[in-house]
Parts: C-alpha cells; structure tokens; sequence
C-alpha cells in the first residue's frame, strides 16, 4: 500500500482556463536534456541582471494561463516572486513529450507569443533538434531548427552540406550568447 504522507501533488497547468494534468515524470533523457540547458543558461548569465530558471516554477501569463516550463530566462527581476514568475519570461523552453507536444506546438505557444515572450525553444531529444523562434509582433516564427549529427551522418554529407551545419544556437537576449548544440544533448544518447 502506498503511503500517502509521501506522496506529491499532481502539477497542473491552467491553459486557456482549462486545468491540464502534467504528464507522468518525464523521462531521463527528457530530464538531462532540460539540465544541459538550464546550466548553459545559468553559467552564461552569471552576474548578469538575466536570470535562468529551471523545471517546476509556474510561469502566470494571465488569469487563463499558468504553466510549468522546462528552463526559462527572466530579465525583468520584479516578475520572479515568490510562487513563481508573474508574466512573460523572456525566452522560454520546452523539452517536448508525446503527451504535452500538442499543447506546447499550439495553445501554449500562442500564448507565451502574445504576451511578449521574445523567444521560444521546441526541444526534441530523440532527433537531437532545437526549433528557435522569435517574436514578431505578438506571434513567433521559426528563426532556425538547428541539429546535432553524429559523425557517421558529418562523414556521409556533401562538403557544402556538412558547412552549413550549425553547432551553436545564439540566443537573442545577449549578443554573443551561443549554447553549443553538444552541450544541450551531452550524455542523453543511453536515456532517449
């Protein structure tokens, strides 16, 4: 019998007014993933007015809309309080599961694009792929989907191919803030 004294409250998320249950815990690679970033994050913005914020801080866009992000920035100091963040972050992640991909692809991101999120990030660990968008005026639009290849793809790709491969992702609130793409999948390849 499980002891109940143990157990968590379920986590929630209120999109367009409707309470969603999240998914069960994510898994490992799901998991590593999301820490690469948030450490490439934090390590980056360390002593600047930025600051990187990890899994399980509720984000309150409005009175409809409060989610859970994997990793998020937030410059505006005065948003973070106490039970979480009280409007747009700046740049939010999500590290995408079966089960929330449709939200996160649809309602939640129309929402985080209209109240001012200035950048978005899909996150696929199983293909190794980053899908950045940006704000343009209250909507996000694909800027670049950026992939780590193995080195038997590298080797088998055309020379033109393999220099347009990008292995940085720079991220807009700074000039010359790049997270290496080897960073963000380090170590997932035996939890994907």
């Amino acid at each position: 019998m499980e002891n109940l004294a143990y157990a968590e409250p379920p986590v929630t998320e209120l999109i367009e007014g409707k309470v969603y249950l999240m998914s069960p815990r994510p898994k490992m690679g799901h998991n590593f993933t999301a820490s690469n970033i948030f450490n490439s994050f934090r390590n980056y913005l360390k002593g600047k007015p930025c600051k990187a914020i990890a899994d399980g801080s509720d984000v309150f866009l409005d009175n409809k809309n409060r989610y859970v992000p994997d990793v998020m920035i937030v410059c505006d100091r005065s948003k973070i309080q106490r039970d979480g963040v009280h409007g747009a972050p700046d740049l939010v992640v999500e590290v995408l599961s079966p089960s929330t991909m449709t939200n996160d692809r649809g309602a939640k991101m129309r929402n985080y694009a209209a109240a001012g999120v200035k950048e978005y990030w899909l996150v696929l660990p199983v293909g190794k792929t980053v899908e950045v968008y940006l704000n343009h005026d209250g909507r996000f639009e694909l800027e670049a989907t950026y992939t780590e290849y193995d080195a038997w793809e590298l080797e088998h790709m055309e020379d033109d191919e393999r220099a347009a491969v990008c292995t940085e992702i720079p991220v807009s609130i700074y000039e010359g803030f790049r997270v290496p793409l080897v960073d963000v999948f380090d170590d997932i390849d035996d939890f994907t």
